[in-house]
């Protein structure tokens, strides 16, 4: 058979983009352990990282080891280009989450498909969508922002772009980073703006803090620590009469049954994605 860009040419090798367990190593599948076992090379971002996950999970890896993180991937990529190119089965694995997603991995992954070899993954946990599952956010349509710029002016240019994103967005960043990345967000977002930080997911000390932008920043402002990964509500547009007497008569039904105003008066907006203020000012109108 003759190969095309795109098409996985007979005799070529297999790329296999690996989904690594973010925090329990129990979340690891069957099928990892059995890639692990018989891939031809294994393409590590933390080679160390990786013997301890072959330990706890009772794999030996057989194949060759290599490094391959975001200083050497341009390089590292033509070498596994190389093998696959030979027949070998490459199995490319990040310390968490899978290649590609703020990890390296995309460029191998272009590679291979400019040059017909078969690319697949094994699924895995992901900061990403579970971060947002436990957000409490709407999630039928969301985006991933990824890490935001680290000097303020282009945070802010970034943020202000996506003050009018209507999707739920995900972000991640770093713990010494977190306070000035929320209050960046509820500069160009507005300090009601729903959001919830995820930190530590699946992890012994996992933590899900729920709240405007302007109350998780002042949270922040403390230490934090771990992995971290922010589920912000996206921009809704001014809703109409009817939509908030909807709102108005839910809060109703929530004091009816025995919930502080205040509280009630939260817990809608932040389902709704409005904000505080704006519910507050119908309810007492």
């Amino acid at each position: 058979m003759t190969g095309t860009a795109g098409t996985p040419e007979e005799g070529r090798g297999l790329l296999v983009l690996a989904g690594a367990p973010i925090g329990q190593v129990g979340d690891a599948s069957p099928r990892l352990r059995a890639a692990l076992a018989e891939a031809d090379v294994v393409a590590a971002e933390d080679t160390r990282r990786l013997r301890r996950l072959a330990a706890d999970l009772g794999v030996t890896v057989t194949g060759r080891v290599v490094s391959y993180y975001d200083v050497n991937e341009a390089t590292r990529a033509a070498e596994l280009l190389e093998e696959l190119l030979a027949g070998r089965t490459v199995l490319v694995i990040t310390d968490a989450g899978m290649p590609g997603v703020s990890d390296p991995g995309y460029r191998l992954t272009r590679l291979a498909v400019e040059h017909g070899i078969r690319v697949t993954a094994l699924p895995g946990p992901s900061a990403v969508t579970t971060a947002l599952a436990v957000s409490g956010l709407p999630s039928d349509r969301f985006c991933f922002e990824g890490f935001l710029p680290r000097k303020a002016g282009e945070r802010a240019r970034r943020l202000a772009a996506l003050a009018t994103e209507e999707r739920t967005m995900i972000f991640f960043e770093a713990p010494h980073r977190l306070h000035a990345a929320l209050a960046a967000m509820a500069e160009a977002f507005g300090p009601d703006r729903p959001a919830a930080v995820c930190r530590e997911l699946s992890k012994t000390y996992e933590e899900v803090r729920r709240g405007g932008l302007g109350e998780l920043a002042e949270w922040a402002a403390g230490e934090v620590r771990g992995e971290i990964t922010v589920v912000v509500g996206g921009h809704v547009a001014e809703r109409g009469a009817r939509d908030m007497a909807e709102l108005v008569a839910e809060v109703a039904r929530r004091e009816e049954q025995g919930v502080p105003r205040k509280q009630a008066i939260a817990e809608v907006a932040r389902s709704a994605g409005v904000s505080k203020r704006e519910l507050y000012a119908a309810v007492h109108a």
